[in-house]
């Protein structure tokens, strides 16, 4: 038997006026996923846990089946351990986003123009944190380059009593001064996001980057702090030989700490301009090389939810139909049986740009399955199905019984 999840991350949405008051999803031409649907099962699993932010940490835990109560001790440790940081047991990791910010005197009373630094390239962002790094780095901070926007800061013997670190994709568009953490612990991190200011806002890479018409990456921002993760590896909770294939170091860094393969896909990017038919590929070629499980990792619907952009949400689902599905199909086809699942980890509806907590339309289609038909699978349809998973972890239960 051979296991595939394709993880469309984001994608479950509210009704948009721009679209009549129908989903991304309901809009979206996706002949092959419609016609899985029809012979499978759908319904809706929910992927929040009371207590914790409803981020992609959180629900990818929860969608391969890891109780985020007993599993989850922060984002950024996870994307520390993609990224190659050793982290101690006294360490603290935080997510360290290069940012847009608007040019205001005081930092308070700027604005969050871009969580990602204007679609910053990770060869820029290098440049940018290792002069971030030369400026504050010493025995107690250190800062580690990532891919893209997304960068890790280690915190010796540090604390995660840091108030509320706010996700600077939930406050897009907002004046930041009421989302800086007013925690005494957080002081020494806040001062090092307002002197990151003057340092990035006028570094030779930035000036180059507003001649040619772009933002600015001028502005860390930390978030996300945690502790050394431990989770125990996937093939001891469920017997099977996995991988996780993505362009961002959260899901290689579950991967990693779940013991599972994370080979790298040339050309994945994180966004609707990634390599569609290359991770796909490299799916089959996990499997084939004697892999029982891969999860398939897209980006692309997730940023475009946080970005409002209607019509690439859209286009990202139309694209995993078009370049991803019939490859994995095509590649599990020679096997006796196999199960596919297709699911987002989380809703980012357009109208709010952030994560949402409500549950999350699942498709779940078996070789065996009998029926036939077509179906076109939306959040409306899922839950019309009346079949509803409340506690998340028991979907990748479900999903892997023979």
């Amino acid at each position: 038997m051979k296991y595939a999840v394709i993880l469309y991350d984001g994608m479950a949405d509210y009704p948009v006026d721009e679209l009549g008051g129908k989903t991304p999803m309901m809009c979206a031409e996706k002949p092959v996923l419609d016609g899985l649907a029809g012979k499978g099962r759908i319904g809706l699993v929910n992927t929040a846990t009371e207590g914790f932010k409803q981020g992609s940490d959180v629900a990818n835990l929860t969608v391969l089946g890891y109780d985020p109560r007993e599993s989850y001790s922060g984002r950024s440790p996870l994307e520390a351990l993609s990224i190659g940081v050793d982290m101690r047991d006294t360490d603290v990791a935080l997510r360290c986003n290069l940012v847009s910010l608007s040019g205001e005197d005081n930092y308070e009373d700027k604005t969050m123009l871009d969580y990602s630094g204007g679609d910053i390239s990770t060869e820029e962002a290098k440049i940018l944190i290792d002069a971030v790094q030369q400026r504050f780095g010493n025995d107690v901070f250190s800062f580690f380059a990532g891919v893209q926007y997304r960068h890790c800061l280690i915190v010796a013997n540090g604390t995660t009593d840091l108030g509320n670190m706010t996700p600077p994709h939930d406050i897009s568009g907002k004046v930041v001064g009421e989302y800086l953490s007013t925690s005494e612990n957080a002081k020494q991190l806040i001062r090092m996001m307002k002197d990151s200011y003057e340092l990035l806002n006028n570094h030779p890479l930035n000036l180059e980057r507003v001649k040619a018409g772009k933002l600015p990456a001028n502005s860390i921002w930390l978030w996300g702090e945690g502790t050394k993760p431990n989770l125990k590896p996937f093939y001891e909770k469920y017997g099977l030989n996995g991988s996780i294939i993505s362009a961002v170091d959260l899901l290689k860094g579950i991967g990693i700490g779940t013991k599972m393969s994370v080979p790298d896909v040339e050309g994945a990017t994180g966004y609707i301009d990634t390599n569609f038919e290359g991770k796909a590929n490299k799916a089959i070629e996990e499997l084939d090389g004697g892999k029982d499980f891969v999860y398939v990792h897209f980006e692309a619907p997730d940023e475009c939810g946080h970005r409002r952009e209607v019509q690439n949400k859209i286009r990202s689902i139309e694209l995993i139909d078009e370049r991803v599905l019939p490859i994995i199909i095509k590649g599990l086809e020679k096997y006796d049986d196999y199960k596919i699942l297709v699911l987002p980890d989380h809703p980012t509806p357009i109208v709010t740009a952030t994560h949402a907590r409500d549950p999350v339309p699942f498709m779940m289609y078996h070789r065996k399955d009998e029926k036939d038909g077509k179906i076109n699978f939306n959040e409306e349809t899922a839950k019309n199905s009346g079949v509803f998973i409340e506690y998340g972890p028991d979907l990748m239960k479900e999903f892997l019984q023979k």
